[in-house]
């Protein structure tokens, strides 16, 4: 009976251990904080240009931020790999 309460208890600590990944999604949300907050500069930019190419330009670089923010986020949750963070703060 104590082997089995002793195996049980271990079997509860291991998936406790396996679901406490918390520092990937911190990651995660890092990320896309991040990227939304270049994205919003980039177009408060356009905003205020009055060049109608530049303006253009300013917005896709935005968009591409923000689609880039999202697949590194997803990619931080899925691979449990909080480093894509540092990644995604060198190439901004």
């Amino acid at each position: 009976m104590k082997t089995i309460l002793k195996a049980t208890g271990v079997a509860a600590l291991l998936m406790l251990g396996a679901c406490g990944g918390n520092a990937d999604d911190r990651a995660a949300d890092n990320i896309e904080a991040m990227t939304e907050n270049r994205a919003d500069a980039l177009e408060a930019q356009a905003d205020a240009t009055g060049n109608e190419q530049v303006s253009d330009m300013l917005e896709d670089r935005a968009d591409n931020v923000r689609e880039m923010g999202e697949d590194a986020a997803d990619r931080a949750d899925d691979n449990d790999d909080a480093r894509v963070e540092q990644q995604v703060r060198n190439q901004l």
